[in-house]
C-alpha cells in the first residue's frame, strides 16, 4: 500500500527556513514521479514543484522559484522541499503526492498524481 508519512512543517518567521520531508512506504520510489503542492485556507490546491524520478527534471511555480529546492533520495524513501526566504503568502498546509510514470516527466497538476499524503502545516509569520 502506498503511503507517505510528511514531517518538517512548523511556525517560522519571516525570512527564514524550513525543510519538509516526505517518506515514502509501500512502494519502490525510483518509478515514481513526486509533486508538492499547498493548500491555504480558503484556496484551491496548487502545485508547488515536481520532480521527475530521477530527480533530473525538477518544476516550480513562479511564486517559489530561486527560493524552494527539490530533491530526493530513492535510496532512502524520501523526498523533500527545502524552502527558504518564506513568506507570509507561503503559509498552507503542504502535501507530497506520486504517480507511477514510465517517463521522466513531472507535472504541477493535482490530475497528475494518484497517491497523497496527509499534509503538514507551514505557518509564516512574525
Amino acid at each position: 500500500q502506498v503511503q507517505f508519512v510528511e514531517s518538517g512543517g512548523g511556525l517560522v518567521q519571516p525570512g527564514g527556513s524550513l525543510r519538509l520531508s516526505c517518506a515514502a512506504s509501500g512502494f519502490t520510489l525510483d518509478y515514481y514521479a513526486i509533486g508538492w503542492f499547498r493548500q491555504a485556507p480558503g484556496k484551491e490546491r496548487e502545485g508547488v514543484s515536481c520532480i521527475s524520478r530521477s530527480g533530473g527534471i525538477t518544476y516550480y511555480t513562479d511564486s517559489v522559484k530561486g527560493r524552494f529546492t527539490t530533491s530526493r533520495d530513492n535510496a532512502g524513501h524520501t523526498v523533500y522541499l527545502q524552502m527558504n526566504s518564506l513568506k507570509p503568502e507561503d503559509t498552507a498546509v503542504y502535501y507530497c503526492a506520486a504517480r507511477r510514470r514510465y517517463d521522466s516527466a513531472c507535472y504541477l497538476g493535482t490530475y497528475a498524481y494518484d497517491y497523497w499524503g496527509q499534509g503538514t502545516q507551514v505557518t509564516v509569520s512574525s
